[in-house]
């Protein structure tokens, strides 16, 4: 058994709404006087630091972690250098206490899930088909019809996404937090 946090997540086909959602979320449950920490995947190589900068040219010269402090936030960039990706579990570990960790991608890991769904999004086929962590559905459709004996939410219900997710992990909001 791990000390890690709840964990809720966030999946969907490209342009499905999967950010938006995300940080709605995060806004809501912090609101509601929550510790959200967040998590999201990134399938293809990224940068979080400009070139040119000192902690780009730390990593640069061959440092396999970075840490960059200030006044306002602080960062420690790992570079893999050949090694493979860690684990979400990993990554999960080494986060700071929190009251629920919100995820974004991860599609194929064993946490529950809401699904994105909009007209306009890459693709149309459900990932609730072969997902049985997906719990519920977020969509744009007037009348989503796709998505069997799960519960559908309306993409901009944000209020109500909350709930289902505080209810789904048995989380309460925080005493004197504005709802």
């Amino acid at each position: 058994m791990t000390d890690t946090p709840p964990v809720f997540g966030v999946t969907g086909w490209k342009n499905s709404g999967k950010t938006t959602l995300t940080t709605r979320l995060i806004s809501e449950l912090t609101a509601r006087g929550l510790r959200v920490a967040s998590l999201k995947h990134a399938h293809h190589a990224f940068d979080i630091d400009t070139p040119g900068t000192d902690s780009f040219r730390h990593r640069e010269a061959g440092a396999q972690e970075t840490a960059i402090v200030g006044g306002a936030r602080w960062a420690v960039m790992h570079e893999l250098r050949g090694a493979d990706e860690p684990s979400m579990e990993e990554i999960l570990a080494r986060l700071s206490p929190c009251d629920i960790v919100i995820v974004e991608g991860y599609k194929k890991e064993s946490h529950p899930k809401i699904e994105c769904r909009r007209a306009d999004a890459r693709r149309q086929d459900a990932l609730s088909d072969g997902d049985p962590q997906i719990v519920a559905v977020a969509s744009d459709a007037p009348a989503e019809t796709r998505a069997g004996a799960l519960p559908v939410f309306d993409i901009d219900d944000i209020a109500a996404i909350a709930d289902f997710v505080m209810d789904h992990r048995g989380l309460t909001a925080a005493a004197g937090a504005a709802q």
